[in-house]
């Protein structure tokens, strides 16, 4: 069996973080592992407190797993900090990881920064150059490449000007101010284009999380860049078409929609 390693934050509700990624793995096929960076008290509605893991402990965790279970990839999400990111670039860097997707969470899409100017560096400077494939939203993109995105043209430049920046393959994920759900997929000098099928569910708690993990699951599988994002984005569709509605606020997706079906393989 495969293997995929998640680094990431805790959620209480299950429905995003370390426990959304694992669903997702698991039901894409592959043995998931977590090293986690913080502890989150949160629920459909909010985030009410957060505990951060201490770089020495998110390091202790990586040299736990690598050193036991190699993981076939590692999908990063939310790292809040400086040093944690210091970390997590350290300690892949050491081990020579391979498929390394990362989820950039910076930017909520109220267009709040969620993380201090100087961890907006750190990731920049020492995680994004060593990712196979980041997975940014259109705030978080216009981050990255520097300008602002209004229209699916602006998504194709930014997605050829952050592949260039940072040497990595990019899939710039449609919605927001552009108010289209195609993504676009920027690797090497091509481009693959991801029409949005729309589904009408306000319960969409953690689907970045769950993209960015199936496309992990994926690569880990063995499957190209194209193809595990091809694969990621019809199990997620399946997950928000099973229109599971939990909680008071926007609640989580049915990751187990397709319980040993077509996307374990």
């Amino acid at each position: 069996m495969k293997t995929a390693l998640s680094i990431a934050g805790s959620d209480s509700c299950g429905g995003a973080g370390i426990q959304a990624d694992i669903k997702t793995m698991t039901l894409n096929g592959v043995y998931a592992m977590s090293a986690i960076t913080a502890l989150t008290a949160q629920n459909t509605t909010g985030v009410r407190a957060v505990f951060e893991a201490s770089p020495e402990f998110l390091g202790q965790q990586i040299d736990a797993v690598f050193e036991d279970i190699r993981p076939d990839a590692v999908k990063i999400g939310m790292v809040s900090s400086t040093a944690l990111i210091e970390t997590i670039a350290e300690r892949l860097t050491f081990y020579k990881a391979e498929n390394i997707v990362v989820d950039p969470v910076m930017v909520a899409t109220s267009g709040a920064r969620l993380i201090a100017e100087d961890a907006v560096h750190a990731l920049k400077e020492k995680l994004l150059p060593i990712a196979t494939i980041i997975t940014p939203n259109i705030p978080e993109a216009e981050v990255l490449a520097d300008m602002t995105i209004t229209s699916r043209e602006d998504m194709l430049r930014a997605a050829e000007i952050i592949t260039g920046k940072y040497g990595t393959a990019v899939l710039v994920k449609g919605g927001h101010k552009v108010n289209d759900a195609t993504d676009i997929l920027c690797y090497d000098v091509s481009f693959a284009v991801f029409e949005g099928k729309h589904i009408d569910n306000p319960n969409t708690h953690g689907t970045g999380c769950t993209l960015s993990s199936a496309i992990a699951a994926n690569l880990a599988k063995g499957y190209n860049i194209e193809k595990s994002v091809e694969r990621a984005k019809a199990y997620i569709s399946g997950a928000l078409g099973a229109m599971l509605d939990l909680g008071k606020g926007s609640g989580p997706m049915d990751h187990s929609f397709d319980y040993n079906g077509q996307f374990k393989a």
